[in-house]
């Protein structure tokens, strides 16, 4: 994610204490760009996680998007913040 970009959200996901995944939003000139990271549970805590961006027309479709998956990990027993 561009350091000059306005963030709109983020958020850390935790199960059991461990960090499970990160979602952070920033606004650019051609829309929005969610940065995760996700850090399967099968492989060490220090690993290093594994990044993909994902590209939305709005702030709006973005946000849906974040919630949609905020729900899965509150299924799955995850603590957000």
């Amino acid at each position: 994610m561009a350091d000059s970009a306005p963030t709109l959200f983020a958020y850390t996901v935790r199960r059991e204490g461990r960090m499970i995944a990160t979602l952070n939003a920033s606004h650019t000139p051609t829309g929005v760009i969610v940065d995760s990271e996700v850090f399967p549970i099968t492989q060490p805590p220090e690993e290093p996680g594994l990044k993909r961006p994902f590209t939305f027309g709005s702030p709006d479709q973005a946000r849906r998007f974040a919630d949609d998956a905020i729900i899965a990990f509150e299924y799955l027993n995850c603590t957000i913040t």
